[in-house]
């Protein structure tokens, strides 16, 4: 993918979001760190991995970690549906996927509606909340991705795991 930031009548750049659902709220991640959005597919579990990470895919013979972001977050366990959606990001090579409840829409903002996260949100997921966009008649969170992938990463970067993956999966590659 290619960056894609235009300039707006008031100056600003365009930036370009994924948004995705999370129970009542409204999540954004930068459009050039997705790679594919895919329907949920069979998760194979591994053992005492972190709670958050569900467990890995096979994706066109990748093995890669796929984390629930509903229990990374904290919130309530929720069955998958028809809505259920495994966002697919590539940062800086390391392939991770994000189990969401629902994807919305791509949506085109100007950089200056972008604020930085407040005071309050200094708690456990601050680190990953970059900042919020203020769009006409809602707010959304923007995730800092990297920091969400590093950790999915380091995960099955683990050889125990990256051993149980390959033997789970009945292939010889790593995460």
């Amino acid at each position: 993918m290619h960056e894609h930031k235009d300039a707006v009548n008031d100056g600003s750049e365009l930036i370009q979001l994924v948004s995705f659902d999370l129970g009542t709220e409204e999540f954004g991640i930068d459009i050039l760190k997705v790679q594919e959005i895919n329907r949920m597919v069979s998760i194979t579990r591994i053992p005492q991995a972190p709670h958050y990470i569900e467990g890995i895919i096979n994706l066109r013979g990748k093995v890669i970690p796929v984390m629930d972001l509903r229990t990374k977050f904290g919130l309530e366990p929720k069955d998958h549906d028809k809505n259920s959606r495994i966002v697919v990001c590539d940062v800086e090579g390391s392939i991770v996927g994000m189990v969401v409840d629902a994807v919305s829409e791509v949506l085109r903002v100007a950089a200056s509606t972008v604020e930085p996260a407040p005071a309050i949100t200094r708690s456990a997921g601050e680190r990953y909340v970059k900042g919020v966009v203020r769009l006409e008649d809602r707010l959304l969170l923007l995730l800092d991705i990297s920091r969400l992938a590093d950790e999915a990463s380091a995960v099955c970067m683990e050889p125990e795991l990256e051993t149980m993956a390959m033997a789970a999966d009945g292939v010889l590659m790593g995460c």
